[in-house]
């Protein structure tokens, strides 16, 4: 029998802003495929977590210092999402790589967004203001945000969707981190689920 929703765990480190323009999008029906069941923190004051209480969905937080080692850490996570019976995993400012012997257990089945066009600016040590900083000192005159399924290389799954914008006159990095966001990443995160959700409950 075909579900009638995806069951969703996202994984945050911070403010949760890509966590709330998901919830929107469900509550718009933007997202109608996928329920956002689950959010998981790495860090216990994770502003990201107030978003999720507040729009009733049930959290966690999995602490690195709790756990002895990198593989410890991961089990407890894969327990979460196993034990809440999770269809889809969205990495949305989740600051932690996560090892092949996680992503192999979810093949196809974890995407994250990246704030650049991949293959520009990503990979290991380009995340947060680096990558704009990047782009800006380059010199390129577009950018834009990736979504991507997640593999054992950082930022190297393949493309779900992208989003363009043109970089404008005097804009920072922090302008330019802003502008990305509004502009790509929260418009594209909610569709490219919605899309990966559709497929998974067919």
């Amino acid at each position: 029998m075909a579900k009638e929703f995806a069951k969703v765990a996202v994984l945050v480190s911070g403010g949760g802003t890509n966590l709330q323009a998901l919830i929107d999008a469900e509550k718009s029906g933007i997202i109608k495929s996928g329920k956002i069941s689950l959010v998981i923190s790495n860090k216990s004051d994770a502003y990201a977590l107030e978003r999720a209480k507040n729009a009733g969905i049930e959290t966690a937080v999995v602490l690195k210092s709790d756990c002895g080692t990198k593989e410890e850490f991961e089990n407890r996570i894969m327990e979460l999402i196993d034990g809440h019976d999770i269809d889809f995993i969205v990495l949305a400012g989740f600051m932690v790589i996560l090892s092949e012997r996680f992503t192999s257990k979810y093949p196809k089945k974890i995407i994250n967004v990246h704030p650049s066009l991949i293959p520009s600016f990503c990979g290991e040590g380009f995340y947060g203001l680096r990558v704009h900083e990047a782009a800006l000192s380059y010199g390129v005159k577009v950018t834009g945000a990736t979504v991507h399924f997640v593999n054992e290389i950082p930022d190297g799954g393949e493309i779900i969707m992208q989003k363009a914008v043109e970089i404008r006159e005097g804009d920072t990095p922090e302008t330019l981190q802003k502008y990305v966001m509004e502009n790509c990443e929260w418009i594209i995160l909610p569709r490219a689920l919605e899309k990966v959700c559709a497929d998974i409950i067919k």
